[in-house]
């Protein structure tokens, strides 16, 4: 009875919450073209999200193994996390100490948002068992809003200095934790998770159906951040071979934001389809927007904008059914263990994404190689292409 007497304001309390923390995330893709550098800008943004990355794989690394998160209320750890993830985001205010300074406040951030976005899933599903699917799909949803968000800072207060958006999303995103704390008590449905199983990767990946999600994730995050992170670069060549004036911030916050339509927008049609077929349909779609970007920048603005719009719906709507696949294969006893694991290697292959993509340099010929991970991804999710 506690949750249909809660969740007609406890879902949007959550989703509210994530997206404020989310802000944290993108600040400093945000900022890179106003921080005093010396470095290569390409390389930088490689360099800055991966740090936020690998932050991230270790913080969900620890959570797993000490079980902070079940021997303390996950709100919270939540708000901690929150708290601890802003005020890393403000060492970016030392860019002028060097960029190793500049790389140890984006893993902080990493490490503090590994408390943020799993931590938010175990609090929805102390609320929900109906309708959890739907519930993580806005989850997501919130999570591309809060990373975009940053831009539309930037856009918006384009007159300002750029330590403003510093300041603006580090307040955000700590007051995303005081809301899931102040407002979203534990669940009647919490409980405690299981101890970490260091033998969980053999036994999960023997299972056919959780491998092959699994793939399919890896597939995806090989896309996903790289295709974020160089945005508005992307933006910048076309308005540069063009000749046109555009606000790149406030385009990046609309190719990456419009994803919350995809994650929502798949959620609904799982329904009828299956998380399955939604996600592989999406994954083809990626791959072709990968694949097609070095016609579209010859493209007219209408054009262009549009294609980046679409590609930015389909790049992550499928994230929250690879969740659900992976949470319906795996044993009940070795699911913490096994999400986590997937957890890890997904983001771990961002990083070497990202890595290539600094290297090869032009983003023309970045995108197309991209499609190299929705690809590899469709053929293992084979066996969830029939719902």
């Amino acid at each position: 009875m506690a949750e249909d007497h809660r969740s007609a304001w406890t879902l949007p309390a959550i989703v509210l919450a994530v997206l404020a923390s989310s802000s944290v995330w993108f600040a400093a893709n945000a900022i890179l073209g106003d921080l005093p550098r010396e470095w290569d800008v390409r390389e930088a943004i490689g360099w800055l999200t991966s740090g936020v990355q690998l932050g991230f794989i270790t913080g969900t690394l620890i959570l797993a193994l000490s079980g902070l998160a079940d021997r303390y209320s996950p709100r919270l750890v939540y708000l901690v996390s929150s708290i601890g993830a802003a005020a890393c985001t403000l060492g970016l205010l030392a860019g002028d100490l060097g960029f190793g300074a500049l790389l140890a406040s984006r893993f902080g951030t990493g490490l503090f948002l590994a408390g943020v976005y799993p931590i938010a899933m175990k609090i929805a599903a102390g609320w929900y068992r109906e309708g959890l699917g739907a519930a993580i799909g806005w989850l997501v949803g919130a999570l591309v809003v809060g990373t975009a968000l940053p831009h539309l800072l930037r856009g918006v207060g384009a007159d300002l200095a750029w330590q403003s958006v510093v300041y603006g999303s580090a307040a955000i995103g700590g007051i995303g934790g005081v809301l899931m704390f102040a407002l979203v008590p534990d669940g009647p449905f919490l409980t405690a998770g299981r101890p970490f199983d260091s033998d969980a990767m053999r036994k999960v990946f023997g299972i056919r159906d959780f491998r092959a999600a699994a793939l399919g994730y890896f597939g995806h995050m090989w896309e996903l951040y790289t295709l974020w992170a160089l945005t508005p670069l992307a933006l910048a060549t076309w308005a540069t071979r063009h000749h046109v004036a555009l606000s790149v911030p406030l385009w990046s916050f609309a190719v990456i934001g419009i994803g919350a339509v995809g994650c929502v927008g798949g959620g609904a049609l799982t329904g009828r389809f299956g998380s399955g077929p939604v996600a592989s349909v999406q994954l083809v779609a990626s791959a072709i927007c990968c694949l097609i970007f070095p016609l579209m920048l010859a493209m007219p603005g209408a054009v262009f904008l549009t294609y980046l719009l679409v590609w930015g719906i389909v790049v992550v709507g499928d994230s929250p059914q690879f969740s659900t696949l992976n949470a319906q294969s795996a044993p009940p006893h070795l699911l913490g263990s096994g999400l986590t694991i997937v957890t890890s290697i997904g983001f771990a292959v961002t990083v070497v994404s990202l890595q290539l993509a600094s290297w090869i340099g032009s983003v023309e010929w970045v995108m197309p190689v991209l499609a190299i991970g929705p690809i590899l991804g469709l053929v293992a999710m084979r066996p969830h292409w029939r719902s």
